[in-house]
């Protein structure tokens, strides 16, 4: 019987690509839609949640991830897991996976496609809002795409954001967020807000906005005015609209209409920047599916070394 492969952190993200896997991702989406679903345990104050995704053709994905708040206290991560990865043929354990190495590379794959897609190619000033691990991993994939960028970073607290950008090559720390929001050609936002913190009227012609903090349905990281501005995408209605506050809170207002959102990566022919001064903007809502297609492409990267 074969040894069924577990990929840790270190050896899987070493065989990692950026523009590889947001291939797998356009690839991925040629699939029947995913069939998702999610579950949640409790025993206060700690989670397992568990995320769940079945693509005809590709196979099966389970997502678990412990939340145990106390582990700050013992000197461990807060958050931990794996992702069991199984055969669409027989539907047998094909890989464990480090969860960590899995939601890394595909949230900030997620807004690296819609970038590939959106932004202009000539774009050579980032602007990273937030300065944690997601922004680190938006650094690293942005900078596969557009290699001679130069990034700003803002945070709410300044010390952070200098730090962030002390530590990387072609950063430089922001102070005034509407100054380096109008001095962007990308903006991608990973901030844990509830209140807007980009305002619309900042926005200038040609740019766009990558959304990946808000997860919840009270967390928002753009006003109504930037949703009106800007032409709306998401990487999936299912996981966003009615889920995340983003989306759901403007459409209840009628800030936004449904039809106003033009497509999400079922449909990437749509897609394209018309103009190239207008704005887009897409939400990134993350889903169970994309953990599958990372799991799937880290998977055949592991096989093709071996």
């Amino acid at each position: 019987m074969s040894r069924i492969p577990i990929i840790p952190f270190e050896a899987g993200e070493a065989l990692m690509d950026w523009r590889a896997l947001t291939d797998a991702f356009v690839a991925g989406h040629k699939f029947p839609e995913a069939e998702i679903g999610d579950t949640f345990l409790y025993r206060d104050p700690d989670t397992l949640l568990s995320r769940a995704a079945w693509i005809d053709g590709l196979g099966m994905a389970v997502k678990s991830a412990t939340v145990f708040p106390g582990n700050t206290a013992r000197g461990k991560p807060n958050i931990n897991g794996g992702v069991s990865l199984y055969s669409d043929t027989d539907g047998t354990l094909e890989a464990i996976v480090d969860f960590h190495l899995v939601t890394k590379w595909k949230t900030a794959g997620d807004s690296l496609l819609a970038a590939r897609k959106l932004a202009r190619p000539d774009s050579r000033t980032i602007l990273l809002v937030g300065a944690g691990s997601v922004a680190r991993s938006l650094h690293a994939a942005y900078s596969a795409i557009f290699a001679d960028a130069q990034f700003l970073v803002w945070n709410r607290t300044h010390a952070k954001s200098q730090a962030f950008a002390d530590s990387l090559d072609r950063t430089t720390a922001s102070k005034d967020l509407q100054q380096a929001v109008g001095d962007a050609d990308i903006i991608g936002s990973a901030t844990m807000t509830t209140e807007p913190v980009i305002k619309g009227d900042w926005l200038q012609p040609g740019q766009h906005i990558d959304l990946i903090g808000a997860y919840r349905p009270d967390m928002r990281e753009v006003d109504d005015t930037a949703l009106s501005r800007a032409r709306v995408f998401l990487d999936s209605f299912a996981t966003t609209i009615g889920h995340i506050g983003e989306i759901a809170i403007p459409l209840a207002s009628g800030a936004l209409k449904r039809d106003d959102i033009v497509a999400d990566f079922y449909d990437l022919d749509s897609f394209v920047r018309h103009d190239p001064s207008e704005i887009t903007l897409c939400k990134n809502g993350g889903g169970a599916h994309l953990d599958l297609m990372t799991s799937r492409y880290i998977l055949d990267r592991w096989n093709a070394t071996r």
